[in-house]
């Protein structure tokens, strides 16, 4: 007898299936999350009263990397449109990723990956911000500890991989 590790997966991405399609602007058969907090704040935006419409990855906002002067592409994960009118465009990342990364006594490859993220990432929100300002929007980064505050439950955690248990040697003799 032995034992087989069994894996489950749980699915940190997926298509997501909009409950209230009236209050979706863009196409309902596309929407995609990409984390479980994504997922937690579709949910919020379909059951909250004071949203009258909302989206995610369909603003595209133009921005140049200053890595490569290039101009690239950015999908903002959320816009929300308020009863208000007011409209606020949403970037979704962990608190740690809104920071610059610490730099470690000697360079590695992840510093250097880190860095050229962290980069990205501030051109793009840049960019957002000011495309956000000229049509009178406003401009978010929500992390952990915004959606905690705001009261959106956070589905999931850090992935913990579990040991697999040892596998027992077959106690049957085989018969010569």
């Amino acid at each position: 007898l032995f034992f087989m590790p069994i894996n489950i997966v749980m699915a940190y991405s997926g298509k997501y299936k909009i409950k209230k399609p009236e209050k979706y602007v863009g196409d309902p058969s596309k929407v995609t999350y990409r984390s479980l907090w994504e997922k937690s704040c579709f949910k919020w935006c379909e059951s909250n009263s004071q949203i009258v419409a909302w989206n995610s990855e369909e603003v595209v906002v133009p921005y140049r990397w200053k890595v490569d002067k290039k101009m690239h592409r950015y999908y903002v994960d959320l816009l929300i449109k308020m009863e208000s009118g007011h409209v606020i465009l949403v970037e979704i990342k962990p608190d740690k990723e809104t920071k610059p990364p610490k730099q470690p006594s000697r360079q590695t490859k992840k510093y250097i990956n880190e860095v050229t993220t962290y980069i990205k990432n501030t051109d793009k929100w840049d960019a957002t911000r000011n495309y956000a300002e000229d049509r009178g929007w406003s401009f978010e980064i929500w992390t952990e500890h915004t959606l905690k505050s705001m009261g959106i439950k956070i589905i999931g955690g850090p992935i913990k991989k579990k040991k697999s248990p040892p596998k027992k040697k077959s106690t049957t003799k085989k018969k010569k």
